[in-house]
């Protein structure tokens, strides 16, 4: 009888890669980079463990969003008090802290709960072209965007 198999921690070997945001939808390579730091791209894929790689996402501020979404799209969060709601809209927030815009939209694909808090820690976003992570060999991830 065949047994299913499941990742020990010795068996996971972590890869950096490195992903241009620059004219890539939002959604579409959130969703992709949400899988790689699951790690669903590896045949050792467990659910129930952190067997993801580290992604660093560079030019966050040229991330693009279709339709009316840069008006009609609010980044909403509560202060927990009443009548305490903030709202700012998608424009206003790419504009003054994109890389908080991006890590956002890949902590909202990412599960909840501390595995999901371990995956995170493996995103690094940066603004512009540069990072600080060359020490560790990143390879060049290319993320389709197209339907």
């Amino acid at each position: 009888m065949k047994t299913t198999y499941i990742a020990k921690p010795a068996d996971i070997n972590r890869k950096w890669y490195v992903v241009d945001a620059q004219g890539k939808t939002l959604g579409r390579m959130a969703s992709q980079v949400a899988s790689i730091l699951r790690g669903k791209n590896k045949p050792i894929y467990t659910p129930h463990m952190d067997t993801g790689d580290f992604v660093i996402i560079v030019n966050a501020e040229k991330v693009v969003l279709t339709g009316k979404k840069l008006d009609q799209k609010f980044y909403r969060h509560h202060s927990l008090y009443p009548g305490g709601l903030k709202e700012t809209s998608y424009r206003q927030l790419l504009s003054s802290k994109p890389e908080f815009a991006v890590y956002e939209a890949v902590r909202g694909m990412l599960p909840k709960g501390p595995l999901g808090r371990k995956m995170l820690k493996k995103l690094k976003v940066f603004r512009g072209p540069e990072h600080q992570h060359q020490a560790q060999q990143p390879e060049v991830l290319e993320i389709k965007t197209d339907k």
